[in-house]
């Protein structure tokens, strides 16, 4: 069935493209079941190959096979991880279509079937870089997926923050994208190959010693390009500026798999490229991942508490997470990688939930606004519960894919790493249940206002006007999700399956037995409770909570201009490499 892998991209772009071309003379509805069948039926496909990825599949695109060893062609690889976050970004693309459905305004001067052409786009760029075999066709769907986001962030033309956030997106992540194209051109001036796999036999074939100047100096550069897209701190800035402005359904396939992908390629790319005698000493790889996702997840947490526009906090919460998956790819074990594998699956559906439910808020009131929303949301009793609920799936609260993802990403890692993941889950967490007390219940008495603070009133709704009756699709949405992210914590043999796919296409170590433990179960309680008492002593004393002296550093950070954002995005580089370089001095 190899030969259906490419149909994973190609259904999705000719799908866009068709509603690019007949959008403007069909009516809405048949442009939203067009989007919806082509979504769905790629996602469909996904599924079914993803079954039947065992052995891993690979396929040369147009029939441009090797020829004497020497290779031009584009080569996708369909093993277990490649069609899962193909699968992924399909179903979750397919959810934000269905949240979206007849209700979504265009602005002045869009026409009808541009916002579900660019979703389709978006989809299909997502399934490329998934499944791309070699690094330079990995950066032509790294750069298509980066140039729909920006499109869909700014998507609402007529506001000028939204111009702005899509900006500042544009800047820093183009910035990553050359700098993984640099990465890319030294690879292939000390290699002459762009196929991954071929990469690294060419690396172990050049030098036995470790990485000299050119490889460290490459493995910098593909790496910032990567976590640029994943949002690790330092170079994390564009996050919340983007989602902020972006419309809902954009935020739930930002946080929910765009950002992992980033994530994804730092372990494909190494594994495959950096893993052997010519590259990257695993120890380098351990300092450098477990540093910045220790720094990430502690500074992704600290942000997200201290914010009180809803959608920002969401994304911060995205930062948080990114370093825990950071952490458990850096201790480079079989447990490890399945523990960021089930937590990156839980994490999609609890957080592109959490989204909708903001979505909810914004079209019902005009605001994300923790303050303003202060008990209006009384009157959205099941939004409230399933922004409840998915607080404490942020938490990793049993059974809950994020709750089995964390508990066996905390067993790989150990020591002190087990502190980052139940801090860093629990104050997420408590500040999405600060909310829900707040907005959904009127606990608390109503919060003072902070100058230094980004507001979310005053916002647009995304429908015509603010909706009086929430429409069934943006409530059953979510549910779905949250439901979704609660079976893979308990579908039986479910982290069997992904340790073993993960496992083969990776590592491959031995098959771990994935499942529940009593340590993992009192842990993933202890971070529920802990994020119950951060939003009970939040909302008692709300000073506290707001604490302006402690948040100005931070807020000074996130300033909001792009200068400062590339300014930072050279400092993260540098801190990759000083990181990196004792490999070079060692060896």
């Amino acid at each position: 069935m190899s030969h259906l892998l490419p149909l994973l991209v190609a259904v999705p772009l000719l799908g866009a493209a068709l509603l690019v071309a007949a959008g403007r003379f069909l009516p809405r509805t048949a442009v939203e079941i067009t989007g919806f069948a082509v979504c769905g039926g790629t996602a469909a496909l996904a599924v079914v190959l993803l079954l039947d990825s065992a052995p891993p599949m690979t396929e040369w695109v147009g029939g441009w096979l090797p020829v004497g060893g020497e290779s031009v062609g584009i080569l996708v690889v369909g093993d277990g991880p490649a069609l899962g976050m193909a699968a992924l970004a399909s179903l979750l693309t397919l959810a934000a279509l269905a949240y979206s459905w007849r209700y979504f305004a265009e602005p002045r001067g869009g026409h009808t079937g541009s916002f579900t052409a660019l979703m389709l786009v978006f989809q299909g760029a997502m399934c490329g870089f998934a499944l791309a075999g070699d690094l330079f066709n990995a950066f032509v769907f790294f750069e298509l997926m980066s140039v729909v986001a920006y499109a869909l962030t700014g998507y609402r033309i007529d506001e000028a923050k939204a111009v702005q956030g899509a900006l500042a997106f544009g800047v820093v992540n183009s910035l990553g994208a050359y700098a993984l194209l640099m990465g890319i051109a030294l690879l292939y001036a000390r290699t002459g190959e762009l196929a991954m796999a071929r990469i690294g036999r060419g690396l172990d074939a050049a030098g036995t010693g470790g990485p000299d100047a050119l490889v460290l100096a490459s493995f910098v550069l593909v790496l910032t390009g990567l976590l640029v897209k994943a949002a690790a701190v330092p170079f994390h800035f564009w996050l919340p500026d983007a989602h902020a402005v972006a419309p809902t359904p954009v935020c739930m396939l930002l946080s929910g798999v765009m950002v992992e992908l980033g994530a994804y390629g730092v372990w494909r790319v190494y594994g495959t490229v950096f893993a052997g005698p010519g590259g990257v000493p695993a120890a380098d790889l351990t300092r450098v991942l477990v540093t910045l996702g220790a720094l990430t997840a502690v500074t992704g947490a600290a942000m997200c508490w201290y914010q009180r526009h809803i959608k920002r906090l969401l994304a911060c919460s995205t930062v948080a997470h990114t370093g825990l998956f950071l952490v458990g790819l850096g201790v480079l074990t079989p447990e490890g990688d399945d523990g960021v594998a089930l937590y990156l699956l839980g994490h999609a559906g609890v957080k592109a939930a959490l989204f909708a439910c903001a979505g909810v808020l914004l079209d019902r009131f005009g605001s994300v606004d923790e303050h303003e929303l202060h008990g209006r949301g009384r009157s959205l009793p099941a939004t409230g519960v399933m922004f409840a609920v998915g607080a404490l799936g942020l938490a990793g609260l049993p059974p809950f894919g994020t709750g089995l993802g964390k508990a066996v990403g905390e067993e790989a890692a150990g020591g002190p790493l087990t502190v980052v993941y139940v801090a860093a889950s629990a104050i997420t967490a408590g500040a999405v249940l600060r909310v829900a007390a707040r907005v959904f219940l009127g606990l608390g008495p109503p919060p003072g206002d902070a100058a230094y603070e980004t507001k979310g009133s005053g916002e647009e709704p995304e429908t015509a006007g603010l909706l009086g009756r929430i429409p069934d699709t943006m409530t059953t949405v979510p549910a779905v999700l949250l439901a979704a992210a609660l079976a893979v914590g308990v579908a039986p043999g479910f982290g069997g399956l992904v340790a073993r796919s993960v496992n083969e296409a990776g590592s491959g170590g031995a098959h771990a037995v994935v499942g529940w433990t009593a340590h993992g179960v009192l842990l993933g309680v202890a971070s529920a409770l802990l994020a119950v008492a951060l939003a009970g002593l939040a909302v008692v004393r709300p000073a506290w909570a707001a604490a302006p002296g402690r948040a100005e550093p931070l807020r000074r950070l996130q300033s909001g201009h792009v200068g400062d954002y590339v300014a930072w995005l050279l400092v993260g580089a540098t801190l990759l490499g000083a990181l990196a370089l004792p490999g070079v001095l060692g060896s």
